[in-house]
């Protein structure tokens, strides 16, 4: 019943609905976010990781912080997974969290801020200090109703940095700053907002922050920043992004670039996470849930040494993008040795026919059904199916969920599913 009001709910109630909500909440929990410093992370890929780098290095300085994203939430010494199944919690929801921050005596809120969140008017009654940008790569397009509105959400961040007041936290006045990547487009069209400060980072064209020799090995990824040279075991050249992105950030807060520099960035749950086996393959579980961030993600793992790659797939329904199934299917098609085909987050749409556009791609690539092509419907078995496959020297990857905890279904059904706890339970049971 509820999903068939607002369907026939127009939008500028919707709209209306979700703006008059956020400033009630603000005010409600006494607009908390004015207290803290605000930091929002907005863009296409790359979001979950830098807000979270960014949390690290704040740490290793000493700073307590509140944290939100996709993957999980942060408030000083407590994190937990998020299982929400939203990148931005309702408003309520999130400034109840801004306001705890706020009694644990946080200086700083990061904040993943995603285009539908801004769309629906969830950062409005944030007071936002400082947003990076990361990239801009069509996707959501069939949500936001094509990738000029795509875009238009993601702006109305900036419009909303730019208009908010300055304000005191802990004695200190704080600028509004754009911290934005310079070998994006994007960033050109992001440079009409007024700011105090205007900062670009980036490897290939002339940015402030600009990062040389980039170097990608087995396992390990390098290049230097002005006099200083950073490694990391975060694979790929999105992963240096991520990286230069809060580093130049941080600073930008007013930090020491040489302190920086001293944190050891650490991964996230479920981004590249490798689950630890006995049996002489390999098994990472990774989110990358569209075109762009996998082929990102392939491209990292020409850096890792494997015999074949056993890949698990599939496609979100919801409404969302039905264009890129049988484009991920065909990219696995031509990366994996063998591709296994599942149910990813159907919502509303028919899940076999979502895995059947997806294996139309891999058919695309050359794939043939039950020799190097599976379908397999229940997410689980799928997931046993190609570890059951791995020889040693294999590569399962595993990608569209990363660490979420829920696989969503028909009329708001959320079943509770965690692709990392699936490999761990397996490799329990054949020791």
């Amino acid at each position: 019943m509820l999903n068939f009001f607002r369907k026939i709910t127009p939008r500028f109630l919707k709209q209306a609905y979700h703006w008059f909500l956020a400033r009630v909440a603000a005010l409600f929990y006494f607009f908390p976010s004015n207290k803290l410093i605000v930091i929002g992370v907005t863009g296409t890929n790359g979001k979950t990781t830098t807000v979270n780098l960014i949390s690290q290095i704040l740490e290793a300085l000493g700073e307590k912080v509140f944290l939100s994203s996709t993957v999980n939430f942060k408030l000083g010494k407590k994190e937990w997974l998020n299982n929400k199944k939203m990148t931005m919690l309702g408003r309520f929801a999130t400034q109840k969290l801004l306001r705890q921050a706020v009694k644990e005596n946080c200086r700083f809120a990061i904040i993943e801020s995603s285009s539908q969140g801004i769309d629906q008017f969830r950062h409005l009654g944030i007071n936002y200090d400082l947003v990076v940008f990361t990239n801009l790569t069509p996707e959501h397009i069939e949500a936001h109703g094509g990738f000029e509105n795509y875009r238009a959400a993601k702006e109305k961040l900036f419009k909303h940095l730019s208009n908010s007041r300055r304000k005191i936290v802990f004695g200190k006045k704080i600028n509004k700053i754009i911290i934005s990547n310079a070998d994006d487009s994007e960033t050109e069209r992001l440079k009409k907002y007024s700011v105090d400060q205007f900062v670009t980072y980036g490897f290939q064209n002339s940015a402030d922050f600009q990062a040389k020799n980039l170097i990608l090995e087995s396992g390990l990824v390098s290049f230097e920043l002005g006099q200083e040279k950073i490694k990391t075991k975060l694979l790929g050249k999105f992963n240096a992004y991520n990286i230069l992105a809060s580093i130049v950030a941080v600073k930008n807060l007013g930090f020491s670039e040489t302190e920086i520099l001293k944190t050891s960035f650490q991964g996230v749950p479920g981004r590249q996470e490798l689950i630890e086996n006995n049996k002489g393959f390999q098994v990472m579980v990774d989110y990358a849930p569209e075109p762009e961030s996998l082929k990102q993600l392939y491209q990292a793992l020409k850096n890792l040494n494997y015999h074949k790659l056993i890949h698990v797939l599939g496609s979100c329904g919801g409404g969302r993008d039905r264009a890129r199934q049988p484009i991920l299917g065909e990219m696995a098609g031509q990366f994996a040795d063998i591709v296994v085909v599942t149910n990813e987050d159907p919502y509303d749409d028919d899940p076999q026919e979502i895995m059947t556009n997806v294996s139309a791609g891999a058919i695309k690539a050359g794939k043939e059904a039950n020799k190097n092509l599976y379908e397999v419907l229940d997410r689980k078995q799928a997931i046993i199916k190609a570890l059951s496959l791995a020889k040693s020297g294999d590569l399962v990857l595993i990608t569209g969920k990363g660490a979420e905890q829920f696989i969503c279904g028909r009329n708001g059904q959320k079943i509770l599913h965690d692709d990392r706890q699936v490999v761990r339970e397996y490799f329990q049971r054949i020791k």
